[in-house]
């Protein structure tokens, strides 16, 4: 069992935001990005500040992988 952040880049997109714009917004390291991008876990906090910035629910930006 995973995630994927594969709503957040679609919501992204949507918005017409780049990804290192949202991560110098929300404070988040090249390498917290890299790891979104790969899947990986990455802290709670950095996606509530994900989800601040977004204005969305945590739902909108992860899925879990069954």
């Amino acid at each position: 069992m995973g995630v994927t952040y594969k709503p957040l880049w679609k919501l992204l997109i949507d918005r017409e935001l780049k990804k290192t714009e949202m991560s110098k917004a929300v404070g988040i390291s090249s390498s917290t990005l890299s790891k979104l991008g790969k899947d990986e876990y990455v802290s709670l906090d950095v996606l509530v500040r994900i989800c601040r910035y977004l204005n969305c629910q945590l739902s909108d930006i992860c899925n879990i992988n069954h």
